[in-house]
């Protein structure tokens, strides 16, 4: 009987206490580990710069690295078949959500997964690409921040006539294998007339052909140069810097690691501001919400950058206005 009396006894006594024991469990069991991963298309100077605006905007919402996140980072750095390797790897697995930087990357990613969640950044046209059906309803898996709106390659033109008034002829740099290098180049070929510019595509290939196509080109002090944004341009810069230089072709570019290894100017989104962004998608979708709903984001501040010593090499006096109007100049 006694054993009887201490069973009923326990049970009584485990009954007072329906909250305070599960409440107390609770507290012992550790955080659940969020997965996040991340792959890089192309490199660059300045890519190190950006990861780290993400990673940091993401400790800044309370995501930490071996806290409550494991970030699986993986760099492509512009080759193909590793971006190829990187992204079927992180689709294997297929943590919370990926930050995708590129269209290479991005494009990658899809192939591997439509049910992991990606968020991109430095992306050109992700809908001519295939990978939202629209910004302002993405639909699928991705989500994320353009590098730039299509209307901006005009504005490249525009700059090379401010800082080069007596150039006519320019040859534009561009990927004809994606979307964006096409769109980008119908854009500079639309306004070309009103600005008394005649354009010639040459395609991103290897040096050599890159070399051998610009030399080709440029056959007179009226000549300029336009480098739009591809991947292959960017794992080139330092040579087309270079060919560009030996040519004297004044020259605007769509990224700002161009000018900062010597070319003369770029106009481009400020991407920081783009990767803090990114971090704000990262964290709404850990917290439950879908890319699906989230509208891809045009960029919203832009960036003029001036070299004034190759200004100088290339015999050209950067305008007041223009110079007034940079974000950064180098000398």
């Amino acid at each position: 009987m006694a054993t009887h009396i201490r069973r009923r006894e326990l049970i009584a006594a485990l009954g007072g206490l329906p909250v305070v024991w599960p409440l107390a469990a609770r507290a012992q069991q550790p955080k659940a580990m969020r997965h996040i991963g991340v792959l890089t298309g192309g490199f660059g100077p300045d890519s190190q710069a950006r990861l780290d605006a993400f990673l940091k905007a993401l400790v800044h919402l309370g995501w930490r690295d071996g806290e409550n996140v494991r970030l699986e980072i993986r760099r492509g750095g512009g080759n193909a078949d590793a971006i190829r390797k990187h992204a079927a790897e992180l689709a294997t697995l297929a943590p919370d959500v990926i930050m995708a930087i590129g269209g290479t990357a991005t494009g990658r990613l899809l192939q591997a997964t439509r049910t992991v969640p990606i968020v991109f950044a430095i992306v050109p046209d992700p809908v001519g690409s295939g990978f939202v059906a629209s910004l302002s309803r993405p639909g699928g898996n991705a989500t994320g921040f353009l590098q730039f709106e299509y209307s901006l390659s005009g504005k490249w033109l525009e700059l090379l006539k401010e800082i080069a008034p007596g150039v006519t002829r320019v040859a534009v740099l561009r990927d004809p294998a994606v979307p964006a290098g096409i769109g980008q180049f119908a854009v500079i070929q639309s306004v070309a007339p009103s600005l008394g510019v005649e354009v010639t595509p040459i395609n991103v290939r290897d040096p050599s052909e890159i070399e051998r196509d610009v030399t080709a080109f440029a056959r007179s002090s009226n000549d300029g140069l336009i480098v739009a944004s591809s991947t292959g341009a960017l794992v080139n810069r330092v040579f087309i810097v270079e060919v560009a230089a030996r040519l004297k072709l004044p020259a605007v570019y769509a990224q700002r690691e161009f000018v900062a290894g010597g070319g003369l100017m770029s106009y481009a989104a400020d991407f920081l501001v783009q990767f803090r962004s990114a971090a704000g998608y990262v964290d709404r979708i850990l917290k439950g919400e879908k890319p699906a709903d989230l509208p891809v984001q045009a960029p919203t501040k832009y960036e003029l950058v001036i070299n004034l010593k190759t200004a100088k090499a290339l015999g050209l006096d950067v305008p007041p206005t223009l110079l007034a109007r940079a974000d950064e100049v180098i000398e």
